[in-house]
């Protein structure tokens, strides 16, 4: 994966200019002009738009090795899963949009991961989630951020297994995605002897979903997702986690869920 750490005292920088090089070369697109976005603001990809590619596996194998990329390169995690969705049967449009992450890729070499130095004392995420954001089988995305004090240190985009019924479904279902995450965080934190006293913060966006988290009526409307509602109430209950509402102008997860 071609990842290095650079020191700056006392701080760190995770970077994977190498094989971000590689990938420009392996699509031949050494001189290709450079991108300031990895996609198109208000392009939305389908399944059956355009002629199939001529060479699938090139297609297969450059968003294969974007996958990777995204490992410390959260900012093309969303359009990564989008060209990844059509691996299966890629075409000219779908191409079309992986060369424009290449070209974006290949303007911005130098991004990568900050680790910065600072005492585990906090968890705090943000997360966000469109719905029937699929052109084609009306299936939301949904994504977070997990940080530990100022670093970044867990991210996730993706696309839903099932429909969701409305908005509030959505980003309740990505409530408790994230909500899942954070206990298995500090879990790890309390076997390496760092236990969190206080509880982790979830930054969302839609007032119905924060409600519903701490509401303890349950309405018919909600039968369909009661375990997730059940779950993440459980563990505001018992204080591990708050769920608080953040303005959409400062939800940092939009970059996850949402075209540029």
């Amino acid at each position: 994966m071609g990842i290095s750490l650079t020191r700056f005292a006392p701080n760190m920088f995770l970077c994977q200019c190498k094989y971000a090089e590689e990938i420009v070369y392996m699509a031949k697109m050494a001189n290709c002009k450079i991108m300031p976005t990895p996609v198109h603001s208000k392009s939305k990809l389908s399944a059956n738009e355009g002629a199939p590619v001529s060479d699938p596996t090139l297609y297969r194998s450059l968003a294969g090795a974007l996958q990777y990329l995204t490992f410390t390169r959260h900012d093309i995690a969303y359009v990564v899963l989008q060209v990844c969705l059509f691996m299966h049967d890629p075409r000219e449009s779908h191409f079309a949009a992986l060369k424009r992450i290449i070209r974006y890729v290949k303007g911005t070499l130098d991004f990568g991961l900050h680790i910065y130095l600072s005492a585990p004392t906090k968890l705090l995420s943000y997360k966000d989630a469109d719905w029937a954001g699929c052109r084609d089988t009306r299936r939301s995305t949904s994504g977070y951020y997990v940080f530990l004090v100022d670093n970044l240190i867990s991210w996730s985009v993706k696309r839903k297994a099932t429909l969701s019924s409305s908005s509030v479904e959505a980003e309740y279902r990505g409530v408790a995605n994230v909500v899942t995450k954070i206990c298995w965080l500090r879990n790890l934190l309390l076997e390496l002897q760092c236990p969190l006293l206080k509880a982790s913060i979830v930054y969302c966006d839609n007032i119905s979903a924060i409600y519903m988290s701490h509401n303890l009526v349950q309405h018919q409307r909600t039968k369909h997702i009661e375990m997730d509602i059940h779950f993440v109430r459980e563990k505001v209950a018992l204080g591990q986690v708050k769920i608080l509402h953040v303005p959409s102008s400062y939800q940092y997860a939009d970059i996850l869920q949402r075209n540029y």
